[in-house]
């Protein structure tokens, strides 16, 4: 960061956009769980499906940081230097990388909660936002 300064500007999004995929993906698999529409043999099925989920929201989440970038620097609204380009596709490519884990550690965790015999409903979301922020 000492050398691109300019993408401490972007760190609250990026770290925001993985807690909120991660917890959401809990939300969605801890409701499954208690509603038995899903059990502990199928955090597989599970991960199959939130990892395209993550990748695609990702992706969507980059091309926006990409062309917020790119028209800042048209428009000359703020100058990221003469490699713009560059810190766009750090960018593009941090969004895609932590949603795609926010998502799989998100809808991961209850299963592993529920594994060792925890209620995945109540440590869950909060623990997931730390992780994907900690570890993000």
């Amino acid at each position: 960061l000492e050398k691109a300064i300019v993408l401490t500007l972007f760190i609250p999004l990026i770290m925001s956009s993985g807690g909120n995929s991660g917890s959401q993906a809990t939300s969605l698999v801890i409701r499954a769980l208690a509603l038995r529409e899903i059990g502990l043999r199928d955090w597989w099925r599970v991960a199959l499906r939130e990892l395209p989920t993550g990748l695609v929201l990702g992706a969507m989440l980059g091309v926006v940081g990409i062309c917020r970038i790119a028209l800042w620097q048209y428009f000359g609204f703020y100058d990221y230097g003469p490699h713009w380009v560059l810190i766009a596709a750090t960018v593009g490519a941090a969004l895609i990388g932590i949603v795609t884990f926010g998502s799989l550690s998100g809808s991961m965790l209850p299963f592993a909660l529920k594994r060792i015999g925890f209620d995945p409903a109540s440590a869950s979301a909060p623990f997931v936002a730390t992780l994907v922020d900690v570890t993000g």
